[in-house]
């Protein structure tokens, strides 16, 4: 492997791990801020609150981008796969 292929391959591991990471951290930073804003407006300073809603959010956005994670992961080690039978 050259080190262009390694660099290539570096770049669309990060891409890949971005695609898949990126709708739950999303919905945490969605959700925390939701939580934060309704507590400053009621003046609720409960710190346990955020926790629940939060989980909760980001379970279920996992479970509805678990297919796309999945293809995404599967089409990275496709890849990976086809370059090291070209080596």
């Amino acid at each position: 492997m050259t080190p262009a292929d390694t660099i290539d391959f570096a770049r669309s591991s990060i891409y890949v791990l971005l695609e898949v990471v990126t709708p739950a951290m999303l919905t945490a930073l969605v959700v925390g801020l939701g939580i934060g804003l309704l507590q400053a407006l009621t003046q609720i300073q409960e710190m346990t609150l955020v926790f629940v809603p939060k989980i909760i959010a980001i379970f279920i956005v996992l479970l509805l981008a678990l297919p796309f994670a999945g293809a995404a992961m599967s089409g990275l080690m496709t890849d990976i796969a086809h370059r090291i039978a070209a080596y």
